[in-house]
């Protein structure tokens, strides 16, 4: 095995440039705020109601998740690279799709169907293949690293976006971004492979400690049979509804003091949800995957509700809790796959993570849809950040109480008390 050339890196790197693209989700706010003003001035493109501003996007974190549990098992089964490819032609197909109609049907199934799909078949494709080229030690860091794309897709989107619908509309936008995304993500996934049966990596033997991830592996029903599980998949639905009814309308927040510059917020929102994917991942694999959760969970409720003294004049204060409010967001995308990956195992890791997945897709469609119903009904996002707050301190608790899996032949170390030297 020593003899095997370590390709962890270009496969990290490929995975990270794949993300680049699938991360356009998180310029919905752009997009929306464009079908808003379309539907205020009554020209007669966007015969949308307000209250259901947020459909695609709903629906499309909603199908995102539910598709990485399918999209898991093909990455496990068959290859990364052919999983990566499919990713890229439905996310490419549902943006050109959009791109052709401006009714909401259309948009229902192209953005929110069909998108929703090859994010799922993309974003399965690029992590597992990354982590399983190197040691335990470094899976958050890793981990950290490819999912950062999705997050700080929105530095160069956001903009281009904008530029793109004040010189050709939206409709072409959405054209150009599907014929360029279906190109790049099928391009890059050439370059994704699972290191061969039996592989490990020169700096294993070092972390030998860790546990499941090189003694168990559970399969999906088994896991499906733990209380952990479903500890981690409530927290993570909380955690990430609460991040993504935020991200989803913080454009519109911001225009209203900061004019056609509200793409700014979005894009330091993106920096933010970017550098907490990374930051999380190397922090918690050193204080423990609990202890990193325990702490964003108290921090994004705090900065949550802090958005109830702030007014859209105060730009400074609504760019600082937008960039907290994404980096917070931003370390679940980390948090959740190491802790995946080290309490269930790498064997069918794709699969596992696609359940625990789930969560994110719930609260995505959830929390934005109530989100904008109550805004819609009192005019005011109020009692939405109050609602959000008061739900991520019940997942701070619940963290407190979730421990790891036990099996008759192995007990792992508690999911809240895991030493600098012992990665759960």
């Amino acid at each position: 095995m020593a003899q095997i050339k370590n390709l962890g890196w270009r496969v990290t790197m490929a995975g990270l440039g794949i993300n680049l693209a699938l991360g356009i989700l998180y310029t919905w706010s752009i997009f929306k705020m464009t079908i808003k003003d379309s539907i205020v001035a009554g020209d007669g493109l966007f015969n949308w109601s307000l209250a259901s501003l947020n459909d695609p996007y709903a629906v499309c974190c909603l199908v995102f998740a539910f598709t990485m549990i399918f999209a898991g098992r093909v990455q496990d089964r068959l290859s990364p690279k052919i999983t990566a490819v499919i990713g890229g032609i439905l996310t490419g197909l549902g943006l050109i799709i959009v791109s052709f109609s401006t009714a909401w049907i259309s948009w229902i199934i192209g953005f929110g169907i069909l998108m929703g799909m090859g994010l799922g078949f993309g974003y399965a494709s690029a992590t597992p293949p990354a982590i399983k080229w190197f040691p335990p030690a470094k899976t958050g860091m890793i981990a950290g690293i490819v999912v950062a794309g999705f997050g700080l897709a929105s530095v160069y989107i956001a903009p281009l976006a904008i530029f793109l619908i004040e010189k050709v509309g939206l409709s072409q936008a959405m054209l150009i971004f599907g014929i360029a995304f279906l190109v790049i993500v099928s391009a890059l996934a050439q370059f994704l492979v699972n290191p061969p049966e039996g592989y490990v990596h020169p700096d294993a033997a070092q972390n030998t400690t860790s546990g499941a991830s090189g003694s168990i592996d559970f399969e999906p029903g088994k896991m499906l049979r733990t209380a952990t599980f479903y500890k981690l998949w409530i927290i993570f639905c909380i955690a990430s509804g609460a991040g993504l009814m935020i991200i989803g309308g913080v454009a519109g927040m911001a225009k209203q003091g900061m004019g056609q510059m509200a793409w700014v917020v979005v894009a330091l929102m993106a920096v933010g949800n970017a550098s907490g994917r990374v930051i999380a991942g190397i922090l918690s694999d050193r204080i423990g995957r609990a202890n990193t959760l325990f702490i964003m969970l108290i921090f994004q409720s705090i900065v949550i509700f802090s958005l109830l003294f702030i007014t859209p004049a105060q730009v400074m204060l609504l760019v600082l809790a937008a960039m907290l409010i994404g980096f917070n967001y931003g370390t679940n995308l980390s948090l959740f796959p190491s802790a995946t990956k080290d309490f269930f195992g790498l064997k069918n890791f794709g699969v596992n993570y696609g359940l625990v997945f789930s969560a994110w897709g719930v609260g995505g469609f959830i929390f934005p849809r109530v989100s904008q119903m109550i805004v819609a009904y009192t005019n005011s996002p109020r009692m939405a950040y109050v609602l959000a707050a008061g739900l991520l301190l019940i997942g701070a608790v619940l963290a407190l109480m979730t421990k790891a899996p036990v099996t008759e032949t192995y007990k792992q170390p508690e999911f809240i008390a895991t030493p600098a030297t012992e990665k759960i």
